[in-house]
Parts: structure tokens; sequence; C-alpha cells
């Protein structure tokens, strides 16, 4: 259910976890795949270094809801407005979940979410925070809301 429209949706929430860049740290990606497909989410992993235009092709194809970006490398702030960018050219932004979890500096965040990210999620975030942010943010597909 869509918490902005209170309506139940079609088909399970899709997801694509996505790893950008040189970052070869996987393990919280893949437990954060297992939390979304224990809630219930479709959940497409992308394996370790995509390019962003790999991401943006992936999420694309994949047609998904959410696109959760994890990144440890440090290099956020030149590969998430790179998928931005992709998303956008797609027409698929307004319709994904951007959100990035990972090691990112309280003082980066802003800029994160002025650029689109809907959340950032750090180390030790709880996965039920998580799950649940994801059930309310999800946007409901326009053939959904029929």
């Amino acid at each position: 259910m869509s918490a902005d429209t209170g309506r139940e949706r079609q088909r399970p929430i899709r997801c694509l976890i996505a790893k950008v860049g040189l970052d070869g740290h996987d393990r919280g990606a893949h437990v954060i795949a297992r939390a979304f497909r224990d809630a219930g989410f479709e959940v497409v992993y992308s394996g370790l270094h995509r390019a962003p235009e790999e991401i943006v092709q992936a999420a694309v194809q994949e047609d998904v809801d959410v696109l959760g970006i994890s990144i440890l490398s440090g290099a956020h702030d030149t590969l998430v407005p790179k998928v931005v960018e992709g998303l956008e050219e797609y027409g698929a932004f307004a319709d994904t979940l951007l959100i990035v979890g990972g090691i990112i500096p309280e003082e980066d965040r802003d800029d994160l979410r002025e650029m689109g990210v809907a959340a950032v999620f750090g180390p030790g975030t709880p996965m039920a925070e998580t799950i649940e942010f994801v059930r309310e943010n999800t946007p409901i597909e326009p053939d959904e809301s029929a």
C-alpha cells in the first residue's frame, strides 16, 4: 500500500540494488537485497563494478520502482549525479524512488537529496526502517491506480 494514496499495489515492489563504480565492497548490498526479498519485494542485484550507464540501463529494462545504490568508495558525488542524469534522459526519474546507502558523509547528504535522492541510509540503519521507507514512498504506477 502507498501511504500517500492508500491504494494497494497490483504487483510487488520491484527493486534494483546497484554497486556503481570501482567500489568492491558488496556485503551491505547483499544484506539489503536479502532483506528486501524477505519483505516481499522483487529484487535484481547489479553485481560489482557497474558504470552509471549500466545501472540506468538495468533500471529502465527491469522497469524498477526503486533504485538502491550502495556506495562505500566516496565517489557518490560523481557517480550518483550520472545515474540521476541517465534516469532523466530515459524519462524514468520521476517514477523511480532513488535511495542511497553506504558511507556518505553528513555534509554530502543534502546535496544528494537536492538532486533527487529520496533518502540516504548509513551503516547501522535498521532494515525495518529502510523497508518501511520504501513501502511508504514507492510511487504507484499510473496503470496500478486505476
